[in-house]
């Protein structure tokens, strides 16, 4: 085993060539920040104590990861209902081996106060009503995620590339997408409560997805000939996009991927789904996250059969925390296993799911010990940051605590 700090939970040896081959490298690091009205539902989900609290959360975890604990905030960290942002773990790891941070706002309500590069987009409305975005929208961040994916691959010679997202409420469109697909999902997704609330979240994806046939049915040939207009073939070469004849027949008897992230999607889904086909081709893909990062696996597997894009499926890895793998109220690794079931890759539809050993269980903070009890879990490349530092330093448990730790004690004082 390369390193005695990571868990393989599926496809074992090809995680662990994974895991030898990018020993001792450091990964650059691109976050897209998202956002859907879903997440505004109430109880949806726990990050951030009210609906209005959760409108901020992605522009609070993007300043403070880019600036760390002493900065002013604009947007503070938002009150949760037990536990401690993610972003603190991936903030002390980036930090500590000063691993470049790359921030995308693929559709939020308000520009995050950071740099930032936006990929104009638009946030997703609440997927039960089947028309989350509009379908050029989808296609404009597909294209940005292609040409992104590129541009950041082409600057890393040995090393590999950490996805990860912010989307309060992401986990029920990563169901949705799941579902659309041909998955079986129900039950199977985490949350950032510590019961997963299965019953909201499936009430939502069935009565978005029975809305997106409902109009499917009706729009049926007029789609048709807009589903021909796009072809992503070019997108490299000729990055402005020629768009050109596709083959309808392939997709048109399923549904077509792009199509589904605009009926039941979020903004994020789509952007790292281009990043990542487009960056497997030249370097390693390290998908950071559990839950939303499966569903954009199968959603790039999709992409890729659907518009007969070339990726490199063995150079994709899920990277997440021991907390949503083993998460007792999801099913993880059996939902990795289920993308298997439909073939969507030439290698089979399941992703290596690899995640961090990371305990919080002799923590001194409270806020951190939530995280035994099944709180907050992950987020903002939290998981994928702890693998990163085993991998490039060997860190052990007692060094990403103290540097978490520190993290939160810097917190503290700052803001008293």
């Amino acid at each position: 085993m390369p390193n005695s700090q990571i868990s393989i939970y599926t496809q074992k040896e090809l995680g662990e060539q994974w895991l030898r081959r990018y020993r001792g490298c450091l990964p650059v690091f691109a976050c897209v920040l998202g956002f859907t009205e879903t997440g505004l539902i109430p109880g949806i989900s726990a990050a951030g104590r009210t609906p209005e609290d959760r409108k901020y959360t992605a522009c609070a975890d993007a300043e403070f990861l880019y600036y760390g604990p002493e900065h002013k905030a604009q947007y503070p960290l938002p009150p949760l209902a037990a536990g401690a942002s993610p972003v603190l773990i991936s903030r002390a790891v980036f930090e500590s081996l000063k691993i470049p941070i790359n921030l995308f706002n693929a559709g939020l309500p308000q520009p995050p106060a950071v740099p930032v590069i936006d990929l104009g987009g638009a946030p997703a409305k609440c997927l039960s009503g089947g028309a989350a975005m509009e379908i050029t929208t989808v296609h404009h961040l597909f294209e940005q995620g292609l040409l992104w994916g590129e541009r950041l691959a082409a600057n890393i010679q040995q090393g590999y590339l950490i996805v990860g997202e912010c989307v309060v409420g992401g986990t029920t469109t990563a169901l949705a997408i799941l579902t659309g697909l041909g998955i079986d999902a129900a039950g199977k997704v985490n949350s950032s409560h510590p019961v997963c609330n299965h019953a909201q979240k499936w009430a939502l994806v069935q009565a978005g997805l029975e809305k997106m046939r409902g109009s499917r049915e009706q729009g049926r040939q007029g789609r048709q000939g807009e589903q021909g207009e796009i072809n992503f073939q070019s997108q490299i070469q000729n990055p402005k996009l020629v768009l050109s004849e596709v083959e309808v027949s392939q997709i048109q008897n399923s549904v077509d991927p792009l199509q589904l992230v605009a009926a039941v999607g979020d903004p994020m889904q789509v952007v790292v789904a281009g990043m990542a086909i487009a960056a497997s081709r030249s370097c390693g893909v390290m998908l950071a996250g559990g839950t939303q990062m499966l569903a954009v696996y199968a959603l790039m597997s999709a992409i890729a059969q659907a518009y007969a894009l070339s990726w490199q499926p063995e150079a994709v890895v899920v990277g997440t925390t021991r907390w949503v793998a083993e998460d007792p109220t999801g099913a993880t690794v059996d939902l990795a296993l289920n993308l298997g079931k439909i073939s969507l890759t030439p290698t089979g539809g399941t992703p290596p799911l690899l995640a961090t050993h990371l305990s919080f269980a002799d923590s001194h903070y409270p806020q951190l010990r939530a995280y035994e009890q099944g709180f907050v879990k992950e987020g903002m490349g939290a998981g994928a940051a702890c693998i990163a530092a085993h991998l490039s330093q060997d860190w052990q448990q007692h060094q990403l605590l103290a540097a978490i730790e520190a993290q939160l004690e810097r917190l503290s004082t700052a803001s008293h």
